[in-house]
């Protein structure tokens, strides 16, 4: 294998990961939107939604865009082969991004907490809700200002963000399959958080490899 073919199947290999973590929020998205479409059954769990709907279907809809189209977005070889392509996934994707954050902080302040979430989790989805919202609208500002380091940055920052409900089923089912009995607010809170971390950790080097790269 070429020096060449092998960087472009590390380059193919991003994008299809980005994918395949994204698998099951994506499926969790697609089902809860049928489900309120379909007019229930209506259970202790999700009868929250079923009294407001909008804001799930705005965060699920949202959220199964965000993170497909995103994680094409960081496909080089696309890039490079489809120079508009950037730009205009971009139109959609920071609409979508938006309409996940502006619904994941509704939703995490409006609806009644779910079984296990407490003060700790509520917290959290606050503060990452915030951090993913903020991230987008200073892209958004950057693109404008034709500061595309800046902008690639912050888009980075703001999709990791989002991207963490799926590297949250790595780190939460451990807890539910191995210790059922101590699932709680701390645990749940920790089990999120990490997934957060983790993500927000791979994003800030994946941005400054991208910078030493581009500096030589």
């Amino acid at each position: 294998m070429t020096k060449a073919s092998a960087k472009n199947k590390l380059e193919g290999l991003v994008p299809a990961g980005l994918i395949l973590l994204a698998l099951v929020p994506v499926a969790a998205g697609i089902a809860r939107v049928l489900e309120l479409g379909a007019g229930g059954p209506i259970t202790p769990e999700n009868q929250r939604f079923f009294a407001a709907p909008l804001p799930i279907v705005a965060h699920s809809l949202g959220g199964i865009v965000f993170l497909v189209l995103g994680a094409l977005q960081f496909s080089p070889r696309l890039r490079r082969r489809r120079p508009g392509w950037h730009r205009m996934a971009g139109r959609v994707l920071i609409p979508s991004g938006l309409a996940v954050a502006l619904s994941g902080l509704w939703m995490a302040h409006f609806y009644p907490l779910p079984e296990f979430d407490g003060a700790a989790v509520y917290r959290l989805r606050l503060l990452f809700g915030f951090g993913m919202l903020v991230s987008i609208v200073l892209a958004t500002v950057a693109v404008y200002r034709r500061d595309f380091a800046c902008h690639g940055a912050w888009m980075t920052r703001g999709y990791a963000i989002g991207a963490a409900a799926g590297t949250q089923v790595l780190t939460g089912v451990p807890l539910f399959l191995f210790f059922p009995e101590n699932v709680n607010d701390p645990t749940r809170a920790v089990t999120l958080g990490a997934g957060w971390v983790i993500n927000l950790a791979v994003a800030e080097w994946a941005i400054r490899r991208r910078l030493r790269a581009k500096r030589g």
